[in-house]
Parts: C-alpha cells; structure tokens; sequence
C-alpha cells in the first residue's frame, strides 16, 4: 500500500476546515450554546470519519480512474466510515467537553432532537465531504490523462511533420543520384556513400522525439556532403556547434529543411553559388540556432511562390511551435540579392525526449 503523504497532510487541512465551517454554522443558528462544544464535536466526527474513509480505501482494489474502491465497496466503506466516525467521534468529543467543562452556561436541549440533529449532520457532511475527495481524485486522473493524451498528439504530429520532410530531401537526393550514376559513376559511388550516412544518422534521429544537437549537425554535415557533391565548387558551407551545446536536445530535422531551402532557392539560381553558414550559440537560459546564405534572397512580404519555395521554413515553424507549445520562435530576414538569414529561437527547458 502506498499513500502519497503530502496529500494526505493536504487532506487533513481541507478536513478540518470544512469541520470548522460546519461548527460555525451551528454557532451562527444556535448562539445561545457554547461556541466550543460544536468545534469539539465537529473535529472529532469529522477526522475520525476521513481517517477511517480516505486512508481505509487504499485497503481495497481500487478503479484507477478515481483511486476509489470499485463497486459496493466504495459505498459501504463510506457508510461504515461515517457510522464508527461518528461513534468515535462523539465519545472522544463527549469526554473532552465533560472533562474541561465546555458544558457549562448550555441550555437544556432535548436528547431526542440533539440525536437526530447530530446524526443528520454527520451524514450529510461525510457524504459531501466523501464525494468531494471521489471527485477531486477523479478530476486529477482526468488531467493526467489529458496531459498525457497532448503529449501524445504533439509526439504523434513531430513525426507526421518529418515524414512530410524526409521525401522531399530524398526523392531530389535520387533524382541527382540517377544522372550521376550515367555521367560520373566515381561520383555517384561517394554520393551514394554519404547518402548511406545521412540515411543512417536519420534512423538514429527518428527513434524519439528530440536527439542531441550534435546528431543535427552531424545529419546537416552528411546532407551538405551530398549537396557538394552535385554543386561542386559552387557550395560552401561553415558548420559552428559549441561544445557546450552538443548535447542540447532539439526536435529532429530542425535545420535541415532551412539549409535545403537556402541551397535550392537562394544559391542554385546564382551562377556563382553561394556559402551557407549554420551556427548555435547560447541565448539566455536558451537556444539560438541561425542558418544564413549568400544567395538571391527574396522580399518576406512578397506571396510565395509555386514549387514550394518556403514548404520548409514553414515546416520548421511549425515543428518549433508544436514541440515547444508556442514558446518557440523563428525569424526570417531576407532581400533580393542580400541573401536571407533566418533565427531559431528556443527556450529553456528544453523539449522532453
């Protein structure tokens, strides 16, 4: 049997307040009494009823949506809880007003009427109180179900997100294959080897949901290679990953996208090329991840155009967003012919694997 005892000592104080609310309603329409005798009554029957309720229910099997006991039990045990309660309760509340005299300058009361009125009281304040803590404990389960439901959604869309991602590298990766393998077989055979690594650090990165920021550089690093390889002298490339920042976790595929974006509409239309530059660098408590290019660039304002010239910037916004709950952001600056940088910020702590 485990008992979580910061709650139950959380219990314990909401018991007793309520015991507290319900001997001030009794001192409010029954002033000419005692004030102590109903707070003696009232903390005795009303501890002695939760102790016996909230503590024996972990006795039982209990049904995980409430932690309650299933069944008959659950209300048998309340009812037992509220009769030995109350039972308990009076006598030790019984000795400890005679005992110190809290009787003294009380009004004759019928014994009848104080009977019946201290049970009703009894059973609709343990009855209340039970099934506040029933619907407490199943209110709780209810919202670790919802968190771990959103969790699951957000897992679920990253990795929706990165299929739509990954044919898109891949299906330009072969077509460039293809004609190297008629024109160039040497080439071909080292694209096809850095190809096989990039495949490789891919697999690694698809397993969860956030890997190091090493393995990102690392796939970057092979996806560039593939790129030399079909634009020759006309790619370069800096790669700048602190030390300090290599085991950083960040969603996969986060960088990617933006270098193929640079590569295919920034430098490739450019006769001479161009040099991309990716670098992370802390920012407070967080990340800051930049990829800049020397080549065309274009006006942000101006509408996209067809062929899925920004598909990975938006991806990208989009994986940040969903894998950071909107605390990421993703800046982009750009110009005709001042080629386009674009910032990746991301905020501590960092995404759960």
């Amino acid at each position: 049997m485990k008992i979580d005892l910061i709650s139950k000592l959380q219990h314990l104080l909401q018991v007793m307040a309520f015991c507290l609310g319900v001997a001030t309603l009794q001192v409010i329409f029954m002033p000419e009494r005692p004030w102590a005798p109903p707070v003696a009554y009232s903390l005795a029957i009303g501890l002695f009823t939760w102790a016996i309720i909230d503590l024996g229910r972990h006795l039982f099997p209990s049904a995980a949506e409430t932690g309650w006991p299933s069944g008959v039990a659950g209300p048998l045990l309340v009812a037992g809880g509220i009769a030995v309660g109350y039972l308990l309760g009076n006598a030790l509340a019984d000795l400890g007003c005679r005992t110190f005299g809290w009787y003294a300058g009380a009004p004759p009361v019928d014994p009848a009427v104080e009977l019946r009125n201290s049970i009703l009281i009894t059973v609709l304040a343990g009855v209340v109180g039970s099934y506040y803590f029933y619907a407490a404990s199943k209110s709780a389960y209810l919202e670790r179900k919802m968190v771990e439901a959103g969790r699951q959604a957000s897992e679920a869309r990253l990795k929706l997100l990165e299929t739509q991602l990954e044919p898109h590298m891949l299906f330009n990766t072969l077509a460039n294959l293809r004609a190297l393998i008629g024109i160039d077989p040497p080439r071909a055979q080292v694209m096809l080897d850095h190809m096989n690594r990039y495949l490789r650090a891919t697999l690694s990165g698809s397993r969860a949901t956030a890997h190091p920021l090493s393995a990102e550089f690392a796939r970057l690093e092979a996806y560039l290679a593939l790129m030399a390889i079909r634009m020759g002298p006309r790619l370069g490339s800096t790669l700048e990953l602190p030390d300090a920042l290599r085991d950083v976790p960040v969603p996969p595929l986060l960088l990617q996208p933006l270098v193929e974006n640079a590569i295919r509409h920034g430098l490739e239309p450019q006769v001479d090329g161009g040099h991309i530059t990716v670098r992370a660098q802390a920012e407070g408590a967080g990340l800051l991840l930049e990829v800049a290019d020397t080549g065309a660039g274009f006006d942000p304002a101006a509408p996209a155009t067809t062929g899925g010239s920004r598909f990975g910037l938006a991806q990208v916004r989009e994986r940040v967003a969903t894998a950071y709950d909107g605390r990421g952001q993703v800046d982009l600056q750009s110009a005709p012919g001042q080629g386009t940088v674009i910032r990746i910020h991301l905020p501590a702590p960092n995404p759960a694997t």
